[in-house]
């Protein structure tokens, strides 16, 4: 190929969707990933099997007939659509972004590890894009593992228990096809919480050559950021870090829905995004390519 023909290339925008294509299907086709969401499609189902024999005597589930534990978990019995919802606030703070910091943390110290890194670069594409595509395959893995989780959730919990109109946290009534886009927007709006963690797990892929580094690094300060948010006397900084915001989608559930956490959440993740995002590029762009 000639240089004007790779430097066209490089333009091309059907070419940056194929290097976007490939990376995603590269990503979600790794024994790794498909690991990660079996894992993740294994909760609601444990979840599920549990509820169904706490109850099996017509108790109520959680501690205290429902009082206490994961959030929703009550509501199971009544409803299993509350299954998604129960489900994705179990996940949410660990097993979730755990998965989603494998991914990132991998993403381009893997490829260096792995030593293909420097040949993924002879292609027209460029650093700028390849670290593009490799954020946007993350994102997808983002959205695909929290459909993972709710999907199951929802078979699961149309298996176990009998789905019906649904009681809003705000007491009223809604149908359940509206429940059902209610658990829809929940899980498209628990992916757009992971897109700042996902931002900085691509940046510390950039710090190393090692991917088993990164994921580590990346899963390491996901738990110091976890406790951080638990500990009252740091309670100033709470709503500076990433998950604090997290479980603000139990909004989402209200009639009507209460906007402001949900859209402190959302500008939090875009702040993330952007100053780890602007730091990976910046890293990866400079980095000195060996590998």
């Amino acid at each position: 190929m000639s240089q004007a023909e790779t430097v066209g290339a490089g333009r091309n925008p059907l070419w940056t969707f194929g290097i976007l294509r490939s990376e995603l299907t590269t990503t979600l086709r790794r024994w790794r990933t498909l690991a990660l969401l079996g894992v993740l499609a294994a909760v609601p189902v444990l979840i599920g099997i549990a509820v169904r024999i706490e109850t099996a005597d017509g108790s109520s589930a959680g501690p205290g007939g429902g009082e206490g534990g994961p959030a929703f978990l009550s509501q199971v019995t009544n409803n299993g659509l509350f299954l998604v919802f129960a489900s994705l606030a179990a996940t949410l703070p660990v097993f979730l972004p755990m998965a989603v910091g494998v991914i990132a943390g991998d993403a381009v110290a893997g490829e260096a590890n792995a030593g293909t890194l420097r040949y993924l670069l002879v292609a027209p594409a460029g650093r700028t894009r390849l670290l593009l595509a490799k954020y946007a395959a993350t994102l997808g893995f983002c959205l695909v593992a929290t459909l993972v989780v709710a999907a199951s959730a929802l078979a699961v919990g149309a298996l176990l228990f009998p789905l019906g109109e649904v009681t809003t946290i705000s007491g009223t009534t809604i149908g359940f096809g509206e429940g059902l886009l209610r658990a829809g927007l929940v899980a498209v709006f628990v992916a757009a919480s992971l897109t700042g963690f996902a931002a900085l797990g691509l940046f510390v892929s950039t710090l190393t050559n090692s991917g088993i580094a990164a994921m580590a690094a990346t899963v390491g300060v996901l738990i110091t950021v976890q406790i951080v948010d638990t500990i009252p006397q740091l309670s100033g900084v709470h709503p500076y870090l990433f998950p604090h915001y997290w479980l603000s989608f139990a909004d989402l559930l209200r009639t009507p829905v209460y906007w402001d956490e949900v859209l402190k959440n959302l500008e939090l993740q875009a702040l993330y995004a952007a100053v780890f995002g602007s730091a990976a590029w910046a890293r990866f762009t400079a980095k000195d390519i060996t590998a």
